[in-house]
């Protein structure tokens, strides 16, 4: 299913450094032919299971997950930021590990400070997100493309389109920043399911944020 528009995140006007910003050779561009979701692994797709949790161990996130919907303008709403800790899953669309792409939603910072996906820049293909469901299964999938997008031009088709097998989509603010108008951009993670748990929390993740 696709959006309207694209998901612009809040940003924290009083912050002093950028998060770190993704690698290009970590773009989908770069990433050659391996990186087309139709050479995905045969994991087959879950069955629906609403999600509670995300683990991203390269950068030691471990976070619950709220569920997001649409503003009255067709946006995808943003977690609450009262809570650096909480990403959020759009319901609109497909579970984790269900067939087509599933988004989860984060903050890259606050009015407090770094947010639960101020260090998502810095993953890189091959990196693993593991996403915790009700049912007790976990969706592992890997990161096969890292790219950022002005706002002006966020892939809205290309971000939220079906695909063949299971993916994830991760999305937080970046793409530099200023004090007049917040983020210029948004940073967006495309991974595939790789495997799955079951009957077990995700496991080898620190809890917190790596800063």
């Amino acid at each position: 299913m696709a959006l309207a528009t694209g998901a612009w995140l809040m940003h924290d006007g009083s912050r002093t450094k950028n998060p770190p910003a993704p690698n290009s050779a970590d773009a989908l561009a770069s990433a050659g032919p391996s990186a087309k979701p139709s050479d995905a692994p045969a994991v087959p797709p879950l069955p629906y299971s609403v999600p509670d949790r995300i683990h991203i161990p390269a950068i030691y996130v471990s976070a619950p997950l709220t569920q997001l919907g649409l503003d009255s303008n067709g946006n995808l709403q943003v977690p609450p930021d009262t809570d650096r800790d909480l990403a959020g899953w759009y319901n609109g669309g497909p579970a984790p590990g269900e067939g087509g792409a599933s988004v989860i939603a984060g903050h890259v910072d606050t009015m407090k400070g770094p947010a639960v996906f101020y260090n998502l820049g810095s993953l890189h293909k091959g990196n693993t997100i593991e996403v915790h469901r009700k049912d007790g299964s976990t969706a592992v999938f890997t990161i096969y493309g890292i790219d950022v997008y002005r706002k002006t031009d966020f892939p809205t088709d290309k971000v939220y389109a079906d695909t063949p097998g299971a993916e994830l989509r991760l999305i937080t603010c970046g793409g530099g920043f200023t004090k007049k108008t917040g983020y210029l951009g948004n940073v967006v993670v495309y991974a595939r399911l790789t495997g799955t748990k079951q009957g077990q929390s995700p496991s080898g993740t620190k809890p917190g944020r790596k800063q």
